[in-house]
This record gives C-alpha cells, structure tokens and sequence, in this order.
C-alpha cells in the first residue's frame, strides 16, 4: 500500500468541521474524516515544534526521547518512523520540515548540522524542504516576479498598498502574495509532482505543512473571507490581571508573549490584545485553515484521478495546537487544551477492510508511529511506548485502553535564562506534566504549585481547585496516578530482555 502522512502545524482541534466547527470551511479534510476513522480525543504528548515531532516520529513519550525544546538534540541511538519504513522497503520522501536538531555526539563541532534546529529527521529523502529560510519557495516567487530583498520572514509583511480599515487589526492585511503563489501552494505542487510520478510505485510521502502557523497573515483571496464577528470568543477572557497572577508561569508567560512572534511589524505583548483583534486574528488563522483544506483537497483529487486513493493510507494530524487567545494566551504552551488537543483522521486504504467511524477514545501523538507500521505488517520496535490504533479502527477497544492522555511541556531557556531568572528555578525544575482523563486535569510542576481542574463542571479551565480544602483527595488520587504512569514508563533499552535459566536471550513483550 502507499502512504499519505501529512502534518497541519498549530492546528487545534476544533478548528475542523468534522469536529463541530459550523464556522471554519474544511470540506476536503471533512470528507476524508467521513470516509475513514475520526479520533474525536486526540492529543500530543509535548509542544513546541520540535518535541512533538521528536515525539510523533519515535512513538516515544518526551519524558523518554528527552528532546524537549527546540534545539534539544534528539538522541541519534534511537529509531524512527522513517527508518522502520525503509525496512519494509519504502523510501520516505519529506515535503516540508521535522524540525530536528542533530546528536552532536555523532558529528564534527563544524557540521552545519549542528546549527539548526530545523534538521530533517534521518531515514526521510528530502522531495522539498521548507524551514525559516524557505529558499526554495522564495526563488520560486523571485521566478514570477516578486520582489525578494532576504530570505526568512520578511515576505511575511502585509501588502505595502493595502490600506488597513481603522476598524480591523493588522492581521486582515493581506500578503503579498497570491494563494497560487503561497508557501502552502508551493509544497502541494511539489508533492503533487511527486505522486505523478509513482506510475503506481508503492509510495511513503510526508508532506508537512506550515500553515496556519504565524506570522497570522493569509493570501488575498483569503484574507476576508470570514468576519470576526462570527468567530467564537475566547474563552477565559476575563480581567487579564486576575488570570495571570493565579499562578506564576501564567504570570511569566503572558509578561513575555510578544504580538511579533505572531504578527509581522506589530508591538506589544499579546495580553493587551482586545477581543476584538482576538477575534480577527481569529478570522485569519481561520482562512489559513481553509487554504491548508483546499490544498490538501488537491492531494486527494490527485490520488483519485490516478486510481491510487483505495490503495492509500492516509494520516491527518498536528503537530499542536494554538491558544488563539484563550485565557489571553497565544502559542501553545503550558497545559491547557488548546495547545494540546489536535485532530487526527486515519483513512485506511480499502485491503483492510476498515469502515467509518467516529472514535471517543483518547489517543495520543505516540500512537501515530505503531499505526502507520502495523498497517504496513511491521512490528513496532520495542522503544515505543504508543498503541496502535488498528483495532479501535475495528471497532474493537483493547482491554486495559488508556483512559487518560499525558504531555509534557518544558519551558526551560538554556541560551538566556529567562524563566529561570524570573522564577527563581534551576534549569531542570522549568517543567510540568499533566494527566488528563474525563473528569480532571491535574498538572504537576517541577517546582511550582500544581493546578487541579473539574473538567466535568468547569470545561473550560477556569478555576484551580488544587488548593482546596475538599479537593485535597482529588489531588492526591491524581499526583499518584500520574507518578504510575511515569514509572510504568520510564524508557529502559534492555530491562525487557532477560538471560533464561536454561541460557536463551528473552524478550517480554
């Protein structure tokens, strides 16, 4: 069978029609959750970019595979999807980025390698690659006539001619490119040049979207296509000063989110946004949504037209998700949902005999590897500490099926320091871990206070229980299970073999 595996970067999952979204136009990816399997709680196990890549490719809880910031090194002993894949004899081609810093044990202190991390995860045959720099894009834009002073983010800036309403925020300026012309556009057809040129090879194609990852800006075509005043408002947008000194890393980070980070030429912190420009940046980040569907519609129209969409597995999925301004936060930080709750969508190629379905039970990013390789006849390799979705698939819940789901967010700043100046914390005490069932969310912090949330009465995070007095039970039911589930997985490389008595090498499995 082929493989179709594609990444949708910062997308949370109710920005999916399919999820309930009345608002968001996502057809393609709608029909393809209705042809296939829709995991309805589904959640990475880290954030940002490069964790939870490191997390998706090795089946490997971040506790395990220890690359928990971007820049960390992920640890070049380990395997990953791609290389299981080249066993079964596929060459995995990547379009777009893995955002993977090299181990700098296995490589010369000059290695350009070691520069970046925006590495591309070793087993993968690089079709197009698209990172920061974007070079290959933009000489493609600079071969139609755009004007190109620098590679990077500059071709981010708004239209200079447009003439912002006084009434929109800077995000419903459009770019200055057209949609044919955008990134999103430009990794499609490089993908699509690729799969016509199969001629019915089996295929393993990793196509790794940015969009709508910021800056929040959508092509022109795009960029008015929904009202701000339709988009939901966020939640928990109360007094921003109530909210951030209910607990000091929400105080450290709504101090430091910068509207820049998200927004080209703008100033100021995030926290000072209005609802109103919430709302339109809302509206922005809804466009690029719908431009990543229309484009990832293509994809499937190409697998159609050339006879190979039966004979295709394909996997939708993030990589995290995105505050969008939910208690006055943007990025995906931290432990609430939004930064951590993402779609996915299986649609398994027909030879398995699979039919649609809409999953309840929670899945997690470390869940993705085991399916993809079981659904070739491989066998996940003994590092990975996800399940495969396969039998959920079928209609058939294993027993014992998790009924939480973890992640880990570490904030530590190895460069500057700065969360640990401003909350007095060592580097390895900038850290927290959640357990999260259908009840309550506790987070567990290294060296701050823990949160307790009744997910049942308070859906929407809105008030820490961790130090009341008739919740003191909760808290502890909690804190224990969340301290099992880190020793029943802890990662050991060798403590499932044994010597036997009679001198055979054993494998539990």
């Amino acid at each position: 069978m082929n493989v179709l595996f594609i990444t949708i970067d910062q997308w949370r999952a109710d920005w999916l029609g399919a999820n309930g979204n009345q608002i968001v136009e996502t057809p393609n990816l709608d029909r393809l959750a209705k042809a296939g399997s829709l995991f309805k709680k589904h959640f990475t196990c880290s954030a940002p970019c490069g964790p939870s890549r490191a997390t998706l490719h090795t089946g490997m809880y971040p506790s395990n595979h220890r690359a928990v910031r971007n820049g960390t090194p992920l640890n070049a002993n380990l395997t990953n999807l791609a290389k299981e894949a080249r066993k079964q004899g596929y060459e995995p081609t990547l379009f777009g980025y893995t955002d993977i810093t090299a181990d700098p044990r296995y490589k010369d202190r000059g290695d350009p390698d070691l520069a970046t991390y925006e590495g591309v995860m070793e087993g993968y045959f690089v079709g197009a690659r698209l990172n920061e720099q974007s070079k290959a894009w933009l000489t493609d834009l600079k071969s139609k006539g755009y004007d190109i002073p620098k590679a990077g983010y500059d071709i981010y800036h708004p239209d200079p001619d447009f003439e912002l309403p006084e009434d929109r925020h800077l995000s419903y300026a459009p770019a200055r490119f057209k949609a044919a012309d955008s990134e999103t556009a430009w990794l499609t057809n490089r993908a699509l040049e690729f799969l016509q040129a199969q001629f019915g090879d089996p295929f393993f194609c990793h196509v790794s979207y940015l969009r709508p990852h910021p800056p929040f800006i959508a092509p022109p075509e795009y960029h008015d296509k929904y009202d701000p005043d339709d988009m939901a408002e966020p939640k928990h947008f109360g007094d921003v000063t109530t909210i951030s000194e209910s607990h000091p890393f929400l105080q450290y980070s709504m101090d430091t989110i910068k509207q820049s980070t998200f927004m080209m030429s703008e100033e100021g912190l995030t926290k000072d946004l209005t609802e109103a420009e919430v709302r339109q940046i809302r509206a922005t980040y809804s466009a690029l949504v719908s431009e990543v569907d229309s484009n990832v519609g293509r994809l499937l129209d190409m697998l159609e037209k050339t006879g190979e969409l039966d004979n295709t597995l394909i996997v939708v999925t993030a990589d995290h998700g995105e505050q969008l301004g939910d208690h006055h936060l943007f990025g995906k930080l931290g432990f609430y949902d939004q930064s951590f709750h993402i779609p996915l969508i299986v649609k398994a190629p027909k030879s398995l005999n699979i039919d649609p379905s809409e999953i309840e039970e929670f899945s997690e990013s470390i869940d993705i590897m085991p399916t993809i390789l079981e659904c070739l006849g491989a066998k996940p390799p003994a590092q990975c500490d996800g399940i495969s979705l396969l039998p959920l698939m079928r209609g058939d819940k294993p027993e014992n099926w998790r009924d939480a789901v973890h992640w880990l967010y570490d904030f530590r700043d190895i460069e500057h320091g700065d969360p640990e100046t401003a909350l007095g914390l060592d580097h390895d005490e900038c850290n927290l871990l959640v357990y999260r069932d259908q009840n309550f969310k506790y987070v567990h912090f290294a060296s701050l206070p823990p949160l307790l949330f009744d997910l049942v009465n308070d859906p929407d995070e809105t008030r820490n229980l961790a130090e009341e007095p008739d919740y003191q039970a909760v808290v502890l039911d909690y804190a224990q299970k969340l301290l099992s589930w880190r020793m029943k997985n802890e990662f050991g490389a060798l403590d499932r073999y044994v010597v036997s008595d009679d001198g055979q090498m054993l494998y539990g499995d």
